[in-house]
């Protein structure tokens, strides 16, 4: 990678995660004043897929879709799309921010699982104890040895994020290498899922419940409406465009890599804007939980290289 090339996309990857993780926060905003998860996100979705959709259908026009592009459209809407910000409104019920954020930051140790029980191939020492890092630290974050216990739904709402994101990055085109234009995907997923929620809303299994006019942002009383478009213009069509164009300019396991700082910034946005702070035994979990991830990656880099010079020879 050229590293000239660094400084024009690592402006956009913080844009990316500081603007992803300002989603907490607005949508505990809205749950508090008494939206329903389904609801929150559709919201969310729907207007995302509403703004979008002249550049979904210009880039539908221009490039197509073929068979293949469609399903993959299609799992990345119903997953990436709609079952991570589902599962993660789901989980802020029960958890703060910051534990939220932690846990669905779990799934590269996740997709490290998953890979070695499809392949049967045992993971390197290094990879092993970066998960196992990341585990130490999920117990401190869930506190499993102080008096109180964090709530057990929340535990496994946030953790099946995590599994939605492993979706993500798992797709051919979820990291930029499909034929398919990132923007059509995005732009497509959002209209997928705004379409599966209003079905699963309407049949009640996602409620969909409108909570009051206003809520509180930063100790300031604002209709909701306003945090409504923060949502969706700030915290979702921003932060994943600024991602595509991140991921354009920089290599994508350099993006990865910043786009940890996403918990930081939520951590900080949900102290800032709804008074949450994790406690200092989920702080020093985070550490760990973050620690294990760099470990991962840095494998992963380093097993990349191995393969490279392995080819190459």
């Amino acid at each position: 990678m050229n590293p000239t090339v660094v400084p024009r996309g690592l402006p956009w990857a913080l844009v990316s995660a500081a603007t992803f993780g300002f989603s907490g926060p607005l949508g505990t905003s809205l749950l508090e004043a008494g939206w329903s998860s389904g609801a929150t996100t559709l919201l969310r979705i729907a207007g995302s897929a509403v703004l979008m959709l002249p550049v979904a259908l210009v880039l539908l026009r221009r490039h197509g879709m073929t068979a293949g592009s469609a399903r993959t459209v299609l799992v990345y809407g119903v997953f990436a799309v709609a079952g991570a910000q589902l599962c993660f409104f789901y989980a802020l019920q029960h958890l703060s921010v910051g534990v939220a954020l932690l846990l669905e930051f779990l799934a590269p140790v996740l997709l490290v699982g998953w890979t070695w029980f499809r392949t049967r191939r045992t993971p390197s020492t290094t990879t092993f104890g970066g998960c196992v890092l990341a585990l130490v630290g999920l117990a401190f974050v869930v506190d499993v040895f102080g008096p109180s216990r964090v709530d057990l739904v929340g535990i496994v709402w946030g953790i099946a994020a995590a599994g939605c994101v492993c979706v993500y990055f798992s797709l051919p085109g979820g990291g930029g290498e499909d034929s398919m234009p990132p923007l059509l995907m995005i732009s497509g997923g959002m209209a997928v899922g705004a379409v599966l929620l209003t079905v699963t809303g309407l049949t009640g299994i996602t409620p969909l419940r409108a909570g009051s006019g206003t809520g509180v942002l930063g100790g300031i009383e604002m209709s909701w409406v306003v945090i409504g478009a923060m949502l969706v213009v700030i915290s979702t069509v921003v932060a994943y465009v600024a991602g595509v164009v991140a991921i354009r300019r920089l290599d994508t396991r350099v993006a990865s890599f910043v786009g940890l700082s996403e918990v930081l910034f939520g951590v900080l946005a949900a102290w800032l804007l709804v008074a949450q702070m994790p406690t200092l035994t989920q702080l020093v979990g985070g550490v760990l939980i973050l620690a294990g991830i760099v470990v991962i990656r840095r494998a992963e880099v380093r097993s990349v290289a191995r393969l490279d010079a392995t080819v190459a020879a």
